[in-house]
């Protein structure tokens, strides 16, 4: 008789490091967790590692999600990519990592970035024209 019970519900004593990271959501695509990995930029247990390094209950990790350092203790283990509310249930974060999150969150609100208060860019095409008529009207004036 074959076991009722679907591949994902059974027990997991360990599961690589990349597809943690995707099913529980810190990155989008399983390569692009690998990606990270493989620049050296995820630590387990202050150890740098590798994609196929088999994670456990209790592991911490410490990593970088876009441009906010994360370090999150590992409290469930799945090989399916679930619902938010699932993947979340999957770690925790560390107390420090959430304060350093939010000081650098209200860093970016406070002082944000010069090139996001650029509020015009490159003219368009009938900026252009109008440029070019200006042009045009200007330089026959200025031979008389």
């Amino acid at each position: 008789m074959k076991n009722a019970l679907p591949a994902y519900d059974k027990l997991i004593t360990g599961l690589r490091l990349d597809k943690w990271l995707w099913a529980a959501r810190f990155f989008k695509t399983r390569s692009l967790a690998a990606e990270e990995i493989g620049r050296g930029r995820v630590q387990v247990n202050g150890q740098v590692a590798k994609a196929s390094r088999e994670l456990k209950l209790g592991d911490l990790l410490k990593f970088r999600q876009g441009v906010v350092e994360r370090e999150v203790k590992v409290l469930g283990l799945s090989h399916v990519r679930g619902p938010a509310p699932q993947a979340q249930a999957l770690f925790e974060e560390t107390p420090d990592s959430v304060a350093l999150r939010e000081k650098l969150s209200e860093a970016r609100r406070l002082a944000p970035e010069p090139a996001q208060s650029i509020t015009q860019g490159r003219p368009t095409k009938q900026d252009r024209r109008r440029l070019a008529d200006w042009d045009r009207w200007s330089a026959s004036t200025d031979r008389d």
